[in-house]
This record gives structure tokens, sequence and C-alpha cells, in this order.
């Protein structure tokens, strides 16, 4: 039996997918797993047998990603199970940057008992005419990604012309990124080229504030800029100092702060972007399954901290070693069951520091040699698997 702590509110078609080995709850103890949307975890003191975090959403600031991984806790996400619906965000965005129709609805919502209403608009709409999308710029910042490649696409069909920067970009996302999107090489030729500007990467310390004074310097005059990836993205005085100038635009965010929130050149949306019914249901299905994944068979399917490994079970019994990615390790760990058992299967993945080895054996595996494996310096978790 595997027991999984829940935070937040998870949708049920999610917790439907744990079969009868889990038992989840929100007031689980000595839990194997935390399946969380929001939850702040920074703070949270890890129960030795806690072994995975699945965040249902993409972002993962809310956990302790660094304490995690000297732990031997394995943090996955959910990337793109909301990519569609903060794509359709960001389109909303760009029309209400576009054209003030966020300003013409707050004037007809004020206009309460005016009866002269129908002529009075005729004179007020003048006033929040705007452009259309077609024939303008956008540059997306973070292309390769689930969202970005989906706005990108979806701009063509806008009839805008699209830049798209990224370094990771893989071969997959290659594929499914139109041939009509221009690549830049380097994040200038974005800032320099596009009418709009979209954000869509992760927040850590290299990223954090992409969007600041000097990068604004190079953009277009006028230029507008939708972030719904995360707040700490863009510097928030040189913002409200571009904003003031009229450098940049519009400034359409799902991260507002009182003072963002306050200016009249802000759009202000309360974090919206993965707040739909679909969303909140895919990204709890795939955290559960990658939560059973990793519990039952020891596959890392999309975590944050750990390397990618899967491996197909053949064998009864399987072994996964966490453990630093050093000279001599795989000799070291193999030396283990050298007179005990026989090895029928092995992968063996790295990511930066840490490395992760998977092991099948026909063999239940030596209790001696599992704890010699323990013991080699630089092993930070050990699990057995047993195939039922």
């Amino acid at each position: 039996m595997f027991n999984i702590k829940l935070y937040n509110n998870i949708a049920k078609i999610g917790l439907d997918e744990f079969t009868d080995q889990y038992k989840y709850g929100e007031d689980i103890e000595n839990e194997d797993a935390i399946l969380v949307r929001s939850a702040n975890l920074h703070d949270l003191d890890y129960n030795p047998n806690l072994k995975a975090i699945a965040r249902a959403g993409a972002g993962v600031n809310n956990i302790d990603i660094e304490t995690c991984t000297k732990k031997g806790i394995a943090v996955f996400n959910t990337p793109g199970a909301n990519a569609n619906a903060v794509k359709e965000l960001v389109f909303a965005g760009l029309l209400l940057a576009s054209r003030d129709i966020y300003g013409g609805i707050s004037w007809a919502k004020s206009q309460t008992g005016n009866e002269n209403l129908a002529k009075d608009m005729e004179k007020q709409k003048k006033k929040y005419a705007g452009n259309e999308l077609k024939g303008k710029s956008l540059g997306v910042i973070g292309v390769g990604g689930a969202i970005g490649r989906r706005v990108a696409n979806l701009a063509l069909r806008f009839d805008m012309e699209v830049y798209g920067y990224d370094p990771f970009m893989t071969v997959d996302a290659a594929w499914s990124l139109s041939r009509y999107v221009k690549h830049e090489k380097e994040i200038e030729g974005v800032f320099k080229n596009a009418d709009f500007i979209t954000i869509h990467i992760p927040q850590n310390e290299k990223t954090m504030n992409t969007i600041n004074k000097d990068t604004i310097a190079q953009m277009k005059d006028g230029v507008k800029i939708l972030n719904m990836a995360r707040g700490g993205l863009v510097n928030e005085a040189d913002m409200l100092e571009a904003l003031d100038s009229g450098k940049v635009a519009c400034y359409v965010t799902d991260f507002p702060t009182p003072k963002l929130a306050a200016h009249p050149h802000c759009i202000p949306i309360p974090h919206l972007g993965a707040s739909t019914a679909e969303s909140e249901e895919n990204c709890a299905v795939n955290a559960a399954n990658e939560l059973m994944n990793y519990l039952e068979y020891g596959n890392i399917v999309n975590s944050v901290n750990f390397p990618k490994a899967e491996m197909e079970w053949n064998d009864a019994f399987r072994v996964t070693i966490l453990h630093e990615n050093k000279p001599k390790m795989i000799s070291k760990i193999t030396n283990a069951f050298a007179d005990t058992n026989n090895i029928e299967n092995m992968v063996n993945k790295s990511r930066n520091d840490i490395a992760y080895t998977m092991l099948d054996l026909s063999d239940r595996p030596n209790d001696e040699a599992l704890k010699t494996m323990e013991t080699i310096p630089g092993v930070i978790r050990v699990q057995t698997f047993y195939k039922k």
C-alpha cells in the first residue's frame, strides 16, 4: 500500500487514476508521495519515507528542489498539461493589448442608468480604438516549450509574423513548430523585431529579470509585453518605469503586484493561466500517473531534479540507485551484486551532478548486497521493487 498526501484540491479524475494499492488524503501520515498544486512546501519537514512529490502543473517554485534532491526525493511536474489553457489566455491578452477592450468594458459598466448610452457609445468608442493583430510581429521567448510552440503556431493563423527564440530547442519541439516561424539564434533578435513579446520560460536563477531595463531598451518603442509564465521573469521597477515613459505601451501579466495592478497601462490577470476545468484535470491525471510509474516501477518521467530514466520490466526484481554523477560509481554499484545476483538488464542516466541507475534482477536482491550499496560514498537512495 502506498500513502499519498494531498495538498490543495486535486481534480477527482486524477485521484481516480490511483489503483487499490493507494491510499490518499490530506490527513495521510508517513506518506510515500505528495500530490500538490500551489501549496508552499518550502518549510515542509520531509519524513524519511517520502520518495516523490508531484506538482499538478508546470511551475515548481513552491517546492524546495535543492533539499529534495539531497534527500533523494523525486520532484515531478506536468509540462504540457496546461499548455492549451495558457495558449488561449495569451491570445486573450494579445487582443486586450491590441485593442482597448478592457478600457471600453470598464467605461460601459460605469454607465448604469445612462439613458443616452446608445448615443454616448458612438462618441466614446473612438477612445478605445486599437489595432488588428494581422501584419504585426510577435516574439516568443521560449518557443521550444509546450506553450511557446502552440502560441507561435496559432499566431501564424492570425496572419502575424512570428520570431522565436529558445536555446534549448529539442528535435521533437522543432518538428512540431511551423517552418514559417523565424528562429532567432539570439534573444536580441526577438527584442528588436517584435511588436508584441510573450515569454514562456521557467523561472530560475538564470532567467530572473529576463525583461529588465537593458533588454527593454533594445525593444521597439511602444512594444507590448505579455507574461503568463512567472512574475520574477520581469523586473517590476524597470517595467513600471517603461510603462511611465511609454517605451512599453502595455504590459499584460498573470502575476500582478499591487503597483503593477494600479498602473493604467497594465492589464492585470489574477493568475488564471491554467485555471480551466480541462487543465486542472489534465494536470491531476498526469501527476497521478507519474507517481504510480515511479513508486511501482522506479521509472522517472517529467522529473525536474532527476534524469529521465525508463526501462521495460521483464524480470521479477528491480533495484534503483540514485547517486552522484562521478567516475566509477557504476562499477561500484554492479560489484555489490557480483557474487550474489545476475543483472539481467540495466539503465544509467545522468542529469548534471545526479545519476540514476536501474538494475533488473532475476532473483531477489541479496540483503547484504543492498546494505553494501547503501554505504557506497555518493549513493543517495536505494529502492527495491518486486513484480506482482
